[in-house]
């Protein structure tokens, strides 16, 4: 019976399923930079900078959130739990030294040292999305969608829970926020850190998990509305701290929901045992590699790859198989004659595992990168204007936008994931024609946010929300896909690039630059002490930078619509089998 018990416990420890749920908890804490938009304005105020130093304060941010090649780098190189608590000491010093400058404990800096400042400690988020997700994608490497959507989705949602824990806090010094978000990773995350490492989960296959992702998926689900209706509650009705307290309790509980899926998995399941499970392999097998009679060398393979028409991939299975085979036993009978010479493979194959050398050579990858670019930029200057855009139409309360926007962003992760997977599970096409989809739905966002129509805050958010969050769900799978898992850190971080470099041009440049003037322009006409901070009023202000951006995610959807074209025969020859 002790016996028993003790395999049941270790099954526990190395169940996939509790690396997945200690993920997601990581992962509520690599959304600290969706709170910028609630940060900025006490530290606009306190340091008494103007839109465009704000900006950049923005950018800055961005490039923390994108720039993760050392976090890829270190996890290739160092256990996964090493780069967490590298990344939780960098958003404790960061946001830290923030905090004790804006309550006046610290000396001020000039703009670059805050920049600085406000880049290693964002820079910390990059450490738990790769950790998270190159454990998640190895553990579940024929659950990809899924997985990442679930995994970035709590990364979106985690600045609404830590809006909900700062109002039980209920400090009136609005700076206290910043002193959560350098603290709350570090709780969160050194704990947890060595749960995060991959336990051969391709061999942890059961007749469950099925059942599991059901489950997950109904708890993410009812988070998301709990934590809307709460929002709207203590934001319509005046309710006691009492109230608000037990909001909060209630939210922790629904954190701790999933946590049953491994309990229940390890101790009351009778397929614990290895002749109970079944192993998927990590890599998709190619063609050549589903029958012992078709089975060639890895160069015939690869001419294969030349020379068979286009159309083959496209054929039913059988039709296919039949087709592939005997081009394969003409091109080993011409070899052996020695009508024709093999050629070298000239480097892998989409599908196949790219080094980030290899993949900066290939279209789509670019297409990729340029799609999130514009795509994801766009969303992203939302996000980092939020604050602004809503004061400028009248509003008050900017934690609710920046709440609601997350809840959204949480939603389209998980959406985008769970949708692109039926995607190519049902119908083998290339899971970018989701991204195309959302791409749209941003730029009928931007429209909203341009026009300022009444409630037109509440469509763009929402809007904006899910289209940007799907892109999170969408990007990682396709890339790992494409480009395969064994470099998938260091080519994730690679395309997270695409962020900074849009908010900078984006936001950095447009729409700050737009504002000023803007804001300079209703100076001009009333009385205006030159000690006062420039503030822009009406939807005029973000009017032409929201127009901008809705065309800007038109070109992102086009170049989507190319990448799913180019990709059309890689997802019928990965997924096309197992329709058939």
């Amino acid at each position: 019976m002790a016996s028993t018990t003790r395999e049941k416990f270790v099954s526990f420890i190395n169940n996939r399923w509790l690396v997945f749920v200690a993920a997601m908890w990581i992962q509520s804490c690599a959304g600290i930079g969706y709170l910028f938009g609630s940060i900025s304005p006490v530290i606009k105020s306190s340091l008494n900078y103007n839109q465009k130093e704000l900006a950049r304060l923005g950018v800055a941010k961005d490039l923390g959130d994108s720039v993760g090649f050392i976090a890829g780098y270190l996890s290739e190189m160092l256990p996964l739990w090493a780069a967490l608590l590298v990344g939780a000491v960098q958003n404790l010093v960061g946001y830290g030294w923030v905090w004790l400058i804006v309550t006046g404990r610290a000396p001020i800096l000039p703009l670059w040292a805050m920049c600085i400042l406000i880049f290693v400690g964002n820079n910390g988020e990059t450490y738990f999305n790769t950790a998270s997700l190159v454990s998640g994608v190895q553990n579940f490497p024929k659950s990809r969608g899924p997985v990442v959507g679930i995994l970035k989705g709590f990364a979106g949602l985690g600045g609404a829970m830590l809006s909900q824990i700062y109002t039980v806090i209920n400090s009136p010094d609005p700076a206290s926020l910043i002193f959560m978000v350098a603290v709350a990773p570090a709780v969160v995350v050194i704990p947890l850190m060595f749960f995060i490492r991959p336990v051969g989960g391709h061999r942890q296959i059961r007749p469950t998990d099925g059942f599991s992702f059901t489950f997950i998926y109904g708890v993410c689900i009812l988070l998301a509305v709990y934590l809307m209706a709460v929002m709207l509650i203590e934001d319509l009705v005046v309710v006691s701290l009492n109230v608000v307290t037990a909001f909060t309790v209630v939210l922790f509980f629904i954190l701790l929901a999933p946590v049953l899926v491994p309990i229940m998995t390890s101790f009351f399941s009778d397929s614990n045992g290895p002749a109970d499970m079944v192993e998927e392999p990590l890599v998709p097998k190619r063609e050549g590699d589903q029958d012992p009679g078709l089975r060639t060398p890895d160069l015939i393979l690869s001419e294969v790859e030349d020379e068979k028409p286009r159309d083959v991939d496209l054929l039913p299975a059988s039709e296919r198989h039949k087709r592939i085979a005997h081009l394969q036993a003409q091109l080993m009978q011409a070899a052996a004659e020695g009508a024709v010479r093999v050629k070298g493979r000239r480097g892998p194959h989409r599908g196949e595992d790219f080094t980030l050398m290899q993949a900066l050579v290939k279209a789509d990858f670019w297409l990729i990168f340029f799609s999130l670019l514009l795509g994801g930029g766009s969303g992203l200057t939302v996000i980092d204007n939020l604050g602004q855009m809503s004061q400028s139409l009248g509003y008050d309360n900017t934690h609710v936008f920046v709440s609601m926007i997350s809840i959204w962003n949480f939603l389209g992760r998980i959406s985008g994931g769970y949708f692109s997977e039926l995607v190519v599970r049902d119908y083998a096409y290339p899971r970018p024609v989701a991204m195309a989809v959302a791409q749209i739905v941003m730029s009928v966002g931007h429209v909203c946010f341009a026009f300022g129509w009444p409630g037109a805050m509440y469509i763009g958010t929402l809007l904006i929300g899910l289209g940007y969050g799907a892109h999170w769900a969408i990007v990682p799978a396709t890339a790992s896909e494409l480009f395969g898992l064994k470099k998938f850190g260091a080519l994730y971080n690679f395309l997270t690039l695409a962020l900074p470099v849009g908010s900078f041009v984006f936001s950095g440049m447009i729409a700050s630059s737009i504002y000023d003037m803007e804001a300079e322009r209703q100076a001009h006409g009333s009385v205006f002490n030159p000690d006062d901070v420039l503030k822009c009023e009406g939807s005029i202000c973000y009017f032409l930078t929201s127009l901008i951006m809705s065309g800007f995610c038109i070109v992102a959807c086009i170049l989507s619509m190319i990448l799913v074209r180019r990709t059309k025969s890689v997802y019928t020859q990965l997924y096309g089998k197992t329709r058939a």
